[in-house]
């Protein structure tokens, strides 16, 4: 017999973790320490097929991510990856290990506390071809205790992952902006509870269909820097209604389940023995992961939402999609900074506009600022964006990326060096 998520032992005992002020202080014991990331993603070399298919993931058809005929003959002669899906790709990169007291700090810190996405920074060095390889190494460089609107107290955490290809040059920068909270927090304040799922009739399908008829891909075509000026619009795009299917959809298209790893059959028993925190049964005594919240309406009802909601990773990718497709094949995307502000929920339609902040020259390069906001079908403002755009000008027609910070660009090599010197022992 089916049983009730919230008076069972189960929930009880999942939503009965807390925020603890020794977590709070082991985890600013461990800001500025750096590793060797050895994770393994479900992609570790980029390929044509998966560039493809991580790109169609995020209903992203560019001919330059999709279209090898078609790339081949663009300034970059073939393939490249969108470039926020270089976060997605990880090979275990080798590393000295981990001193004791590191480990010692870490061990079972925040155990049991939600974690989501709120937002990241990216900034982006060179593109990812079908061959590379791409390592990282990463570690925390912040982290602040603040009241939630959400769920009482919470954690902010900035985590920056430095992400290197096989030649150990560094290929973007990405620091991701966590909020740690507390789930017997957040289902007690309910504060979506009262928000409905969103339902359609035929003139409102219409009407999305209506932007996506009216998308544009740039590609060939050219933005010239000096046709470009602040206040210009960048275009419309939509994104939803959010299904399920999309979210698998993003998961097949690469999004893997590290570090959680959920998976099935013994390898999941196993995997429910390394992280048994992260199971909790549902209403049919089966046990299952917390991450489901994603997909599961009962659970994620259970701790304070009122029904599934998206990753926040997928709307930085939908942003990355929305600014891609404004630079065209010659234009490149060098910094990026989000702010995932509501939750996406099931049922929800986002509307994606932005216009023109500032044009600048700097470094030798064409600049221009632009700013990008998503909004749902209520009105809500669920992402708040800044970025940076190299354009082609009259007199540079094809734009280069960023120097490496010299600093930066030193440590990779080194890790990169350290990572070869180990595996030939």
């Amino acid at each position: 017999m089916a049983t009730n998520i919230l008076e069972s032992d189960e929930w009880r005992k999942a939503v009965d973790y807390s925020i603890t002020d020794e977590d709070i202080e082991r985890q600013r014991q461990l800001l500025g320490f750096d590793q060797a990331a050895s994770t393994r993603e479900y992609i570790q070399t980029a390929t044509e097929d998966n560039i493809r298919n991580f790109a169609h993931g995020c209903g992203d058809d560019n001919p330059l991510f999709c279209d090898p005929d078609y790339a081949r003959g663009t300034r970059w002669g073939g393939v490249i990856a969108p470039g926020m899906m270089v976060a997605q790709i990880n090979a275990p990169m080798k590393g000295d290990p981990v001193p004791d007291e590191i480990k010692r700090l870490r061990k079972s810190l925040f155990k049991g506390v939600h974690v989501f996405v709120s937002g990241s920074t990216w900034d982006f060095y060179r593109p990812v071809r079908p061959g590379d390889t791409i390592y990282s190494f990463n570690g925390d460089e912040s982290c602040e205790v603040k009241q939630s609107e959400f769920a009482g107290r919470s954690v902010i955490k900035v985590r920056r992952d430095v992400k290197v290809n096989q030649r150990g040059e560094v290929v973007a920068v990405y620091r991701i902006l966590s909020v740690l909270t507390e789930r017997k927090t957040a289902a007690k304040k309910g504060k979506y509870a009262a928000i409905e799922p969103q339902t359609y009739i035929d003139d409102d399908i219409a009407a999305i269909d209506a932007i996506y008829a009216d998308e544009q891909v740039l590609g060939a075509g050219k933005r010239w820097f000096e046709d470009v000026e602040p206040g210009d619009a960048i275009g419309k795009m939509a994104k939803g209604p959010l299904t399920v299917t999309d979210v698998i959809c993003f998961h097949a298209g690469g999004y893997g389940f590290v570090p959680y790893a959920p998976t099935v059959g013994r390898l999941a028993y196993k995997n429910r023995k390394r992280i048994p925190a992260f199971y909790i049964k549902n209403e049919h005594g089966i046990p299952d992961v917390a991450q489901r919240l994603h997909w599961d309406p009962k659970w994620a009802q259970a701790i304070g939402n009122p029904m599934a909601y998206d990753y926040g990773v997928m709307r930085e990718n939908y942003l990355f999609h929305f600014l891609s497709d404004w630079a065209g094949d010659d234009g490149i995307v060098v910094h990026v900074h989000d702010e995932i502000r509501k939750f996406n929920y099931m049922g929800d339609t986002q509307t994606l506009t932005g216009q023109v902040l500032a044009k600048r020259e700097e470094g030798g390069r064409n600049l221009v600022d632009v700013a990008v906001k998503f909004v749902n079908q209520r009105g809500d403002e669920t992402v708040r964006g800044t970025a940076t755009i190299a354009l082609p000008s009259k007199g540079q027609p094809f734009p280069l990326y960023p120097e490496v910070p010299q600093e930066l660009a030193e440590k990779a090599a080194r890790m990169m060096a350290r990572h070869w010197e180990l595996s030939r022992k």
